[in-house]
């Protein structure tokens, strides 16, 4: 089983490389996102909790992530877990550790996806995804077969987020600097971190991830 952390700045591809991990690997993704949406609608105590911070317009603190979290651990995974989208802070950093250490676990690895921030803005503007089933496309590098409708389940709901545009990226990645980037020190610090190149075609992204887990 290996748990990993997945770091890069919005539009780095952590989504694309954690897919193939979970198709290929058998590993259990855990998006703060995803697991919060799951959450809201799940009707358990956390739940209502989540949903009852997300009526009220507040941010979910740390405390309820984790415990998400937790409860993913509990149900387990062969292949092991992705920490995608969390930690973000070194705070969070210190209360994941904490939390695997508790679960007699640790982290095998936390890979750094490297990327340029001029070929963000290109990369992202041109995105967008199938809201069905969450497929992620581009208007360049990986249009649909059949225009508006998606390749991998048929769904025709394609959108593309308010916020991937040039102006709003900026204020994203100011945002993951600030807050997300000391992570980098922090893991390197712990001898934990490895850095791949993200601006390579994804399956050469993918080759290096690999050779990454598999000397762990």
């Amino acid at each position: 089983m290996t748990n990993i952390i997945l770091l890069g700045p919005p539009g780095a591809g952590k989504g694309t490389q954690a897919k193939r991990l979970v198709d290929e690997r058998a590993m259990v993704q855990l998006s703060t996102g995803d697991m919060l949406r799951e959450a809201k609608t799940s009707g358990t105590e956390m739940g209502k909790r989540v949903a009852d911070v997300m009526a009220r317009g507040e941010l979910v603190t740390d405390e309820i992530v984790i415990g998400l979290i937790e409860e993913k651990l509990d149900q387990g995974a062969s292949g092991g877990f992705i920490f995608d989208g969390f930690p973000r802070t070194l705070k969070q950093a210190d209360a994941l550790g904490a939390l695997l250490a508790r679960h007699g676990a640790g982290l095998d690895a936390v890979i750094e996806i490297q990327v340029d921030d001029a070929a963000l803005v290109a990369r992202i503007s041109g995105r967008f995804t199938c809201r069905t089933c969450g497929e992620v496309y581009h208007d360049e590098t990986r249009p649909t077969k059949t225009p508006g409708v998606c390749d991998n389940c048929g769904g025709t709901e394609l959108n593309r987020r308010a916020d991937d545009n040039a102006e709003a990226l900026k204020t994203r990645l100011m945002e993951y600097y600030k807050k997300t980037s000391p992570l980098i020190g922090y893991y390197y610090a712990k001898g934990q971190l490895s850095a791949v190149d993200g601006m390579a075609e994804p399956d050469a992204v993918a080759a290096a991830v690999a050779k990454v887990l598999d000397k762990r």
